[in-house]
């Protein structure tokens, strides 16, 4: 289905009973890629997937601004408002991860817990925003110039994404089907307004967080596992999860093993 926040068309499917669960996607992703983790949760969970703006089915507006992350974040909680839930659990991967963080740090009293799979809280310096708000830059001009197909085809062959090489054929097809949906004023309005050197650093506020945490993170992927490692040190509620041999996607690469930590996890919560 879809919903409307702020002029914004959402795309939006729901399934399970019980207690709200808020699913947020990773860049050039889409709600699609949690089917198989809310296939595993939506015996005891009201799964919650959504493609987040730019991406999928979602609107790509062309102004910039209207990605700014804290904006997407107060449209993610009027969406779980509008759909009668006020108190919910959430669970974000990368960009998604990042966006689940800011909506716990902008919107404590609606977040019952937070689950980051491989996620960051942002670059800790201005100097290191500015390299990278460039570096997206040029990426945004990139995916505007050559178009969506030529960006997939760089996209899922940088370093952060070779553990997803020994996935099936089938597997692999399915993901880049997927990004290929995207609409090019999607991906790069999404880097512009919401990519990492756009987002303001979380790290000083994390010592204020009360809900439980749990950071995923896979043991290939060391600089993320490096970055749950400093946030457990100032979150007042955690646990870290480390799955063996996994890289980035765990959801994707480790889909049982994830599942079953996430749900524990979240009934532990309840």
């Amino acid at each position: 289905m879809e919903i409307t926040i702020q002029d914004c068309s959402y795309y939006v499917e729901m399934a399970g009973e019980g207690p709200p669960l808020l699913l947020l996607h990773g860049f050039t992703g889409s709600g699609a890629t949690w089917r198989e983790t809310v296939n595993m949760l939506k015996d005891c969970f009201c799964c919650v997937t959504v493609d987040i703006l730019g991406h999928g089915r979602s609107a790509a507006p062309k102004e910039a601004e209207r990605y700014r992350i804290q904006l997407v974040a107060q449209d993610m909680k009027e969406l779980m408002k509008e759909l009668g839930h006020s108190r919910f659990h959430l669970l974000g991967y990368s960009m998604g991860g990042r966006l689940a963080l800011t909506m716990a740090v902008m919107f404590p009293e609606a977040v019952q817990s937070l689950i980051l799979e491989s996620a960051s809280p942002g670059l800790r310096t201005e100097e290191e925003r500015s390299m990278r708000r460039q570096s997206d830059e040029e990426l945004a001009e990139r995916i505007e110039r050559e178009g969506i197909e030529s960006f997939i085809n760089y996209w899922e062959n940088i370093p952060l994404f070779e553990t997803q090489k020994q996935l099936s054929k089938d597997r692999q097809q399915a993901i880049r089907e997927e990004r290929l949906q995207n609409k090019a004023a999607g991906l790069s309005g999404s880097l512009r307004g919401m990519g990492t050197g756009a987002q303001p650093s979380w790290w000083p506020l994390l010592p204020q967080l009360r809900m439980p945490v749990l950071l995923v993170t896979g043991s290939k992927d060391q600089k993320f596992a490096g970055i749950a490692n400093e946030m457990q040190e100032l979150l007042s509620v955690s646990a870290w999860k480390e799955i063996n041999a996994a890289g980035h996607a765990i959801h994707v690469e480790e889909c049982r093993k994830f599942g079953t930590i996430v749900k524990e996890f979240l009934l532990h919560t309840l």
